[in-house]
C-alpha cells in the first residue's frame, strides 16, 4: 500500500462523462469521509460536476479538481503521485487508457478502469506488469459490468462448491456462466467493443506477447473454454457463446488462487429463453463485427451511439441483470446467481466505485502487477457490493 501521507484516496478521472458522473454521484453519496478528487482535461467541465455534486451535498463545494490530459505524461504523473487510487472511465482505453496505467505503475497506485478490451489489457501486463510489480501497485481492469459480475460471481462460487465437498476442493471444476439482462448499455462500452472488433490482428498480437511472458500456475491449470450454440437443460436457456474478455479473466483468478482446484475450466454464455432469439445474436455480433472491420460503416455506427450520453433514471430502473453459475466437481453440483439493477450504467458505476474505495481504505491481499478483482479484493469487495444491493446467492 501506498504511504498514507498522499493527500487523496481516491482520484476519479472522467467525472464529466456520462458513467463517470454516475460514478461520481455514487462517491458523493456512499463515500463518507473519503478523501477524493476528480480529475480531467477541461476546468470548465470539472467545476460543473462539482456545482452539480455541491447542489446536494454543500460540503463538496470545494471538492479538489485536478487538471491533466490523458495524453501528458508529466501531468499524469503530477496526479497519480498524489492519491492511493486511480479510478478511470475514459475510454476506448487502447486508444486513451496507456498513459495513465503506465504513470501508475511506476508511481506506486493502484488503478481501477472500466475496460473490456482484450488487447488493452494484455498490453497493459506485457508492457507494466513488471514496473508494478516493483512499485507494489495493483492494476485492477474490468471493474464494472466487464467483469466484477462474473468474477467475483465465480469467485463466490468456489466458496459454496468448497462448503457443498466440505473443505478443499481436490477435484477437477468445470463451471459455465450464464447472463442475462434487459438494459442499455453505454456509449463508451459500444464504442469500446466496436474498436475492439475491427483490431482482431493487434488483439491476437498482443495476446500472444502475454503468453510468452506470463507465467503458469505449478501443478495447477485453469482455462477459458467456449463451445457451440446448445440448450442447458439444468438452466432451461438456449447457450450462446459470448466473445467478451470475462472468461479469461475468471480464468486468471482461478489462475492465480488455488482455492478454484487442481484444474478449473470455465465457459461464458448469454442466456436466452428461445432458439430464436440465441440465433438473433449470434447473426447480431457477426454483422457488428464484419462492419467494423469497413471503416466508414465502422465510423457511421460510433456516430449513431455517441460517448458520454446515456439513458434516463427511469429507463435504468427498469434495468435489471443476472448471472447465473453452475459448478460441477467431484459428483457435487452448485448453482448461484448474481443479479443487480441496470448493468451498462448505475450499476457499473457502483461497481466502479466500490472497487476504488475497497482498494484504498480495505484490508486486502497482498499482491501487486496486473490483478483481477477476485485476487486484488476477493471478499472484501464481495462484501462491499453485497451491502451496496448486489446479491450473490445459492440458488
Amino acid at each position: 500500500m501506498v504511504e498514507s501521507s498522499r493527500p487523496y484516496d481516491v482520484v476519479l478521472f472522467g467525472a464529466t462523462g456520462f458513467t463517470g458522473g454516475l460514478t461520481a454521484d455514487y462517491l458523493a453519496a456512499h463515500g463518507g469521509d473519503l478523501r477524493w478528487a476528480i480529475a480531467g482535461r477541461n476546468e470548465r467541465k470539472l467545476e460543473q460536476v462539482r456545482d452539480r455534486l455541491a447542489a446536494t451535498r454543500p460540503d463538496l463545494a470545494d471538492l479538489p479538481l485536478l487538471v491533466a490530459d490523458a495524453a501528458d505524461p508529466d501531468a499524469l504523473a503530477e496526479v497519480v503521485a498524489t492519491t492511493k487510487v486511480v479510478a478511470t472511465t475514459v475510454g476506448p482505453y487502447v486508444q486513451y487508457g496507456g498513459p495513465l496505467v503506465a504513470a501508475c505503475a511506476v508511481a506506486g497506485t493502484d488503478y481501477v478502469d472500466l475496460t473490456g478490451e482484450p488487447e488493452f489489457v494484455d498490453r497493459t501486463y506485457v508492457e507494466h506488469n513488471a514496473a508494478a510489480e516493483g512499485s507494489g501497485a495493483r492494476l485492477v481492469h474490468c471493474c464494472g459490468f466487464d467483469s466484477i459480475p462474473h468474477d467475483l460471481g465465480a469467485y463466490f462460487t468456489i466458496k459454496e462448491l468448497a462448503r457443498e465437498v466440505g473443505g478443499e476442493i481436490t477435484a477437477p471444476v468445470t463451471m459455465r456462466g450464464v447472463v442475462r439482462s434487459k438494459a442499455s448499455f453505454s456509449g463508451g462500452t459500444f464504442h469500446s467493443a466496436l474498436t475492439a472488433f475491427s483490431r482482431a490482428r493487434q488483439m491476437k498480437e498482443a495476446s500472444s506477447a502475454r503468453r510468452r511472458m506470463e507465467p503458469r500456475p505449478e501443478g495447477r491449470r485453469s482455462r477459458a473454454s467456449a463451445s457451440a450454440p446448445r440448450r442447458d437443460r439444468d438452466l432451461g436457456y438456449w447457450l450462446l457463446p459470448l466473445p467478451t474478455i470475462d472468461p479469461f479473466v475468471v480464468a486468471r483468478s482461478g489462475a492465480a488462487l488455488p482455492a478454484y482446484g487442481p484444474a478449473f475450466t470455465y465457459s461464458h454464455y448469454a442466456g436466452t429463453k428461445t432458439l430464436r432469439y440465441a440465433a438473433g445474436g449470434a447473426i447480431g455480433a457477426t454483422g457488428l463485427t464484419l462492419a467494423s472491420q469497413v471503416p466508414p460503416l465502422r465510423n457511421a455506427l460510433l456516430k449513431r451511439v455517441p460517448q458520454g450520453q446515456g439513458p434516463s433514471e427511469g429507463r435504468r430502473e427498469k434495468s435489471w441483470f443476472t448471472v447465473d453459475f453452475v459448478a460441477e466437481s467431484g459428483g457435487h453440483t452448485v448453482h448461484t446467481r448474481v443479479s443487480g439493477g441496470d448493468p451498462g450504467y448505475t450499476e457499473t458505476a457502483k461497481m466502479l466505485a466500490e472497487s476504488a474505495i475497497c482498494l484504498a481504505l480495505d484490508e486486502n491481499p497482498n499482491v501487486s502487477g496486473q490483478v483481477t478483482t477476485a485476487t486484488a479484493m476477493g471478499d472484501a469487495l464481495l462484501a462491499r457490493l453485497q451491502r451496496a444491493g448486489i446479491a450473490f446467492e445459492r440458488v
